[in-house]
């Protein structure tokens, strides 16, 4: 199983890359730059973000980030959702059909949080948004709650201005949690009982979920006692 897994790896490698050496070296030069953008266009998403938060910190307002994250696609993933999709395994392919190479996520404290990111980021006029995913108000059915935005964001190079696409996923501090273990257990689970751990980590999805409604309430009344004793 793992030698099939891993030629498969291999085979798609070559078709991202070709063989020939002259091929590979020209076809590698062209991803670099590609993935350059890429980091490129994540740095201007989250100096956007970082701004906002330092703007509602300087004003005395609670700071609705907690952290932010971010990763480029590996080329094996790349050629791996490129194959799924039924797209050609190539460069340009990459930049065509793919919105998530560059990936940013937003860790906020509340839920709140999450949707007062989300509109201050989408309302600055050089973001144009592409898809608004709310797995918050619309869980996926193993559970997994959190709010994705898929944007175009100009970069300025030397030369010229090119648009590029950033998926946005912001989340509570709780939600990533689950995700972050879900994605561990999902992946190292070779055991027959599949289904009884789906059910167990929709269980606790549930209960985090909860528990971050709860947690907005005890901040809302938290709020309201030092309003009413000022």
């Amino acid at each position: 199983m793992e030698k099939t897994q891993k030629a498969n790896k291999t085979e798609l490698m070559r078709d991202f890359f070709g063989e020939d050496d002259e091929v590979f070296l020209d076809r590698i030069t062209q991803f670099n730059q590609l993935m350059m953008k890429y980091n490129s266009a994540i740095r201007e998403v989250k100096t956007k973000l970082e701004i906002l938060n330092d703007e509602l910190s300087f004003k005395g307002e609670e700071n609705p980030i907690e952290s932010i994250q971010s990763r480029i696609k590996r080329p094996i993933s790349i050629a791996q959702k490129l194959r799924k999709m039924g797209k050609p395994i190539t460069v340009e392919s990459v930049f065509e059909n793919l919105n998530d190479v560059a990936g940013i996520r937003v860790i906020c404290p509340f839920i709140e949080d999450i949707y007062q990111v989300a509109e201050m980021l989408i309302a600055q006029d050089d973001i144009k948004v592409l898809a608004i995913k709310d797995y918050i108000q619309s869980p996926k059915p193993n559970g997994y709650r959190s709010y994705h935005i898929i944007l175009e964001v100009p970069v300025f190079f030397s030369r010229y201005k090119q648009p590029m696409r950033v998926e946005v996923q912001i989340r509570t501090v709780a939600m990533d949690f689950w995700a972050s273990l879900e994605h561990q257990l999902k992946y190292k689970n070779d055991s027959v009982d599949t289904a009884q751990i789906a059910q167990e980590l929709k269980e606790c999805a549930d209960v985090i979920a909860q528990t971050d409604v709860k947690m907005q309430q005890l901040r809302h009344r938290i709020h309201n006692n030092l309003s009413n004793n000022s």
